[in-house]
């Protein structure tokens, strides 16, 4: 099978690529960096997706049967620090996208992969969280998810398109950049135990996340693809909540430094979701199963993280 994967070159791009090679598929990625350090049998375009007229080209020349559409500006932060720039390449890119498989009349499953942001603040109440509860994006990047859903639903309704949907909760592993909250942290740690920093410095530890390892995230993207209804969406998450200062104990416990940090408000986001945990059994009756926990994923991090320090 052939796969077309956008944003290849990031953290989850580089991790489908393993997943998928060993099979036997056929990868061809599309990202707006050349990718560094992929298989040769990967071939890449480097061009940006804003481009309508080059990713129909290579959507043609491709004709790929399977698409999975991870590029993006993925971060809540710097959707607050550049909002505009965020909304107008998360949206624009997927609209590209389907336009050019719509133009070009090709036949291929397209996966939309979307974010736990959508659902927006909830109470403890309320989680886990299933996908029928109503979006209440609350940060400029997961606005633009819930357009880039709303669209996947308006051409896989109204033009006919194969697409399924993901609203992937909070995922970690080896590679995964700084920007993200618990790769910065064990960044940090690392630093700590060679004497680079004096402490952690960090946000407010007492949100919750729904945490999954990215080889787990890997395998469900696979599966939705498989198996997953066209115009439905599936959770990816663990269905467990962790706080931050949990994450962050058990991560100071890993690299043997004490457990102390100092607290920097900048780090604070002006709106954010204090508990996000959402419900996977919609995911597991594709017959999805998680193979990794959350100590999993951190001791990657860790090992990863000593490499580059």
């Amino acid at each position: 099978m052939k796969y077309l994967i956008t944003g290849i070159s990031g953290f989850v791009g580089a991790h489908i690529v393993r997943q998928l090679l060993p099979q036997g598929h056929t990868v061809i990625g599309v990202d707006l960096a050349m990718p560094v350090g992929l298989p040769k049998a990967v071939v890449s375009y480097q061009m940006s997706l804003m481009d309508a007229v080059a990713l129909k080209d290579v959507i043609v020349r491709v004709r790929p049967d399977r698409i999975i559409h991870l590029a993006s500006a993925s971060s809540v932060g710097y959707s607050w620090e550049k909002p505009v720039d965020c909304f107008v390449n998360n949206t624009n890119i997927f609209l590209n996208l389907v336009e050019a498989v719509r133009s070009s009349d090709i036949k291929c499953r397209i996966l939309s992969v979307g974010s736990s942001e959508e659902y927006g603040p909830v109470a403890p109440t309320d989680v886990p969280l299933k996908e029928e509860r109503p979006s209440d994006p609350m940060s400029p990047y997961a606005v633009a998810r819930v357009a880039q859903e709303h669209l996947s639903k308006v051409y896989a309704r109204g033009y006919g398109l194969d697409i399924v949907c993901t609203r992937s909760f909070n995922h970690l592993g080896a590679g995964q950049t700084d920007r993200f909250v618990i790769s910065s942290f064990v960044r940090q740690a690392v630093e700590v135990s060679k004497g680079l920093r004096p402490k952690i410095t960090c946000g407010s530890l007492d949100i919750v996340r729904d945490f999954v390892d990215v080889r787990d995230v890997v395998r469900a993207y696979e599966m939705v693809l498989d198996k997953g209804i066209s115009g439905e969406i599936y959770n990816v998450c663990s269905g467990r909540g962790v706080s931050l200062r949990e994450v962050l104990e058990v991560i100071c416990r890993k690299v043997g430094i004490p457990f102390e940090f100092t607290q920097d408000a900048h780090l604070i986001r002006p709106i954010d979701n204090p508990v996000i945990v959402g419900s996977n059994e919609k995911l597991m009756k594709l017959g999805f199963a998680l193979s990794y926990d959350l100590e999993h994923a951190i001791d990657d991090l860790v090992s990863w993280w000593k490499t580059k320090i």
